[in-house]
């Protein structure tokens, strides 16, 4: 007999849910266009379930160019409008333009610090976060260290970065390890850092 795989229980239900869970959520990155990415999609998601979101991300990067940051970043308003027509992805105006406005804001950031990537683990001090929780409903929404993410993120003129957001964010980019303690995953992206 098959022993049953124990998930995280967010990722239930659905199987594109337990793709993503099983296969990206968690995994420490460090590559800037993946890191627009996940920005843009933690933004989207902004007031709507993740399940909604995950649906969509060919959409989004099929429309937002596979998140090359150049090409983003000179996105005409005419390209934007356009997006707003476009099924694939959320049609909200703000979402939609602010994806161009980040793009931008993380140029400067390259600039400044050499890459995104340096730029923002350096709030984990470049290692990940080995919490272990064991339901779900030990996991908090915000931390210290999101709201000090989101107020820098902010002050750099980023757009749907709140403390909330900016923590999904830590988790699904691999800066905390928030899977269950009793998940499969939880050792194997321990294991990855």
């Amino acid at each position: 007999m098959d022993k049953e795989i124990v998930r995280c229980k967010w990722s239930l239900g659905d199987k594109a849910d337990e793709n993503y869970h099983d296969t990206q959520w968690g995994v420490p990155i460090h590559n800037d266009s993946l890191w627009f990415e996940f920005i843009t999609l933690e933004g989207a998601q902004a007031g709507l379930s993740w399940r909604t979101i995950v649906n969509k991300i060919e959409g989004y990067q099929k429309s937002f160019k596979n998140f090359d940051i150049n090409k983003v970043a000179i996105m005409t308003d005419d390209e934007l409008d356009l997006l707003l027509t476009n099924p694939r992805i959320i049609r909200n105006r703000l979402k939609v333009y602010s994806t161009r406005n980040n793009a931008q804001q993380m140029l400067k950031i390259q600039r400044e610090f050499g890459s995104f990537d340096k730029y923002i683990w350096a709030f984990v001090d470049h290692k990940t976060i080995q919490n272990q929780f064991a339901s779900l409903k030990n996991i908090p929404a915000t931390t210290d260290i999101s709201d000090r993410m989101s107020k820098d993120l902010k002050k750099r003129d980023f757009k749907f970065i709140g403390s909330t957001i900016c923590y999904a964010l830590m988790q699904a980019s691999g800066m905390v390890n928030d899977h269950e303690v009793t998940c499969f995953r939880y050792k194997q992206v321990q294991d990855l850092v």
